[in-house]
């Protein structure tokens, strides 16, 4: 392993991560830097827990959507334990799925069928959050080794950074579009029913109680409608 050309193509991969102009492009940049920068790695994805159900960003293969499947149907597997950071573990590795896994036997039996021969799970995590966990996938058996974990363990330390900050980006954006729309709606109300500003507001806030519908959107329908 040439850790110095490793070293400056992390580098360079760290920068343009930050660069990225959205949360999914960012997502797409980390798993296509895995099938490159991790050796072994013929496939790679992002699978994010939303309470028991799994999600899958930024595939690399349709094979990495099924095995996120499998273990969402399972409840078991290297990459859903990851998600989870379960016992407190950051990296999780299957060497061979044909030679079985105690572990995760019922994954492992459906893996081989999905033509996987090895595997490994890195949580993404910051000192705030965990994110999910960034799978990589071999269809070789034994394809992954000890440089494959390590080179596997740096990309994923500088992907939960910038995964971390490009959520972060896009909540503060949306947050700032919210209150422009809200403002906006007010300002329909305000003309079209002579209201002043808190009245304008509370209109929009008690549309939203009655109707359980979120107040960014009862503000998108009157910006569309002149009126609720």
């Amino acid at each position: 392993m040439d850790w110095r050309g490793f070293a400056q193509e992390m580098a360079s991969m760290a920068r343009s991560l930050l660069a990225q102009t959205s949360v999914a492009d960012t997502l797409r940049s980390i798993t296509s830097a895995a099938t490159e920068l991790v050796e072994g790695c013929d496939a790679a994805g992002i699978l994010v827990l939303r309470g028991l159900t799994v999600e899958t960003l930024a595939p690399t293969d349709q094979v990495v959507v099924e095995s996120d499947r499998l273990q969402e149907r399972l409840r078991e597997g290297p990459c859903f334990d990851a998600a989870r950071g379960r016992a407190g573990e950051h990296v999780f590795r299957i060497f061979d799925f044909t030679a079985g896994q105690p572990r995760w036997a019922a994954f492992t039996s459906g893996a081989r069928d999905l033509g996987l021969g090895s595997m490994m799970g890195f949580l993404l995590y910051t000192e705030d959050e965990d994110l999910g966990a960034l799978n990589c996938y071999s269809r070789s058996p034994g394809a992954f080794t000890e440089i494959s974990e390590t080179a596997g363990w740096l990309l994923a330390s500088h992907a939960a950074v910038a995964f971390s900050s490009a959520r972060t980006h896009a909540q503060m954006q949306q947050a700032v579009a919210t209150r422009h729309t809200i403002g906006e709606a007010m300002g329909i109300l305000m003309g079209s029913r002579g209201l002043t500003e808190d009245q304008a507001f509370a209109v929009l806030r008690r549309y939203s109680q009655e109707r359980n519908v979120k107040l960014r959107e009862v503000a998108r329908q009157v910006c569309e409608r002149g009126d609720l």
